[in-house]
């Protein structure tokens, strides 16, 4: 029997034979290690193991993986690779006229075009024929400046800020599509559409760049007047200058539509018509090419759009240059 110190020896012993036995009544968690587990709890457990080592694995460092920065996703190197590698870039020529509506480039179309081709990722390049212009308009009066003379190059590297280069070095083997914006530069300076109508001259370079681009399948974009040289140079094409009838001066050169015509080109006013009955008469709605809007021609890859053929809101045009440049760009992509 324990004495002095050790007097409650006794009874603490007896507590803790209660508590082991009570776990041992709890099960396998609690058992004494040295004690036989029964089969079915064997399993359980390695079923637990392996399931904890799976999680494990599935966070762990692989050979061959590299973990991006700031906790991104790992990367293959396979993957890696492929988002690394340089995408096609689609290289366009963009033709000018000079600048200024009345004698050169209409320049909010041109801006238009370059705002798009950017936002598209286009790697673009500016030309400009390197001759005089027809003459200098001062576009307070709408009338000729006596006495002035400018060059078709040294105006158009005004849009292009500076950077521009003259059209007999653009070559259709360095490029994917070429792109033409309006304003009567296209027919004054690049052809003499605006004298001589259907009988009209093309300059040599204009020329040869469009048929470059045509023989090689590639694609051509024209807006507002400039359609008109493609319909004089690559003839039985399909394009629009938008509507046919002034329509109260709203489409105040719709004239042109008839010169297309006459030079054995297709001037489309595309739409749906839909027939329908009224009070037992048949009308007929018409719709047209929008001003937004583009006509594509898939068998010659020609793409125009009215532009300011039409006499509309700002915003409109840019709309429109943006669904001709959209179109080009998906026909360079074929």
């Amino acid at each position: 029997r324990a004495t002095g110190d050790c007097a409650g020896a006794a009874p603490l012993t007896g507590a803790l034979a209660g508590r082991a036995a009570a776990v041992r009544r709890r099960g396998p968690a609690h058992r004494d290690p040295a004690t036989p587990m029964s089969s079915r709890t064997m399993a359980a457990l390695r079923a637990l193991v392996a399931s904890r080592l799976a999680v494990t694995a599935a966070f762990a460092p692989r050979p061959g993986l590299r973990a991006l920065p700031f906790g991104g996703p790992a990367q293959s190197p396979r993957a890696a690779f492929h988002a690394s590698a340089p995408r096609p870039v689609t290289r366009v020529a963009v033709v000018l006229s000079g600048c200024g509506v009345y004698d050169g480039t209409e320049l909010h179309e041109a801006s238009s075009i370059l705002v798009h081709l950017s936002r598209a990722g286009a790697e673009v390049q500016i030309f400009a024929p390197d001759i005089p212009q027809m003459h200098v308009i001062d576009h307070t009066k709408g009338q000729p400046s006596e006495g002035e003379t400018r060059n078709v190059l040294t105006e158009s590297a005004r849009i292009a800020r500076g950077n521009i280069t003259d059209l007999a070095k653009l070559s259709a083997a360095n490029h994917d599509a070429a792109v033409f914006p309006g304003g009567f530069g296209a027919a004054k300076n690049l052809s003499t559409f605006a004298v001589d109508g259907g009988d009209c001259k093309v300059n040599k370079d204009v020329e040869r760049v469009l048929k470059e681009f045509h023989q090689a399948g590639k694609p051509i974009g024209l807006c507002c007047i400039a359609p008109v040289l493609a319909a004089k140079v690559l003839r039985r094409v399909e394009v629009t200058v938008g509507h046919e009838q002034e329509e109260g001066g709203r489409w105040p050169h719709a004239g042109t539509a008839q010169v297309i015509k006459a030079l054995g080109a297709k001037h489309c006013v595309t739409g749906v018509t839909i027939s329908f009955q009224q009070r037992g008469r048949p009308l007929q709605c018409s719709s047209v090419t929008c001003v937004h809007e583009a006509h594509v021609d898939q068998k010659n890859k020609v793409v125009t759009t009215p532009a300011f053929m039409c006499d509309t809101a700002f915003h409109h045009i840019h709309d429109g240059v943006g669904a001709m440049v959209s179109k080009v760009l998906e026909l360079a992509s074929k």
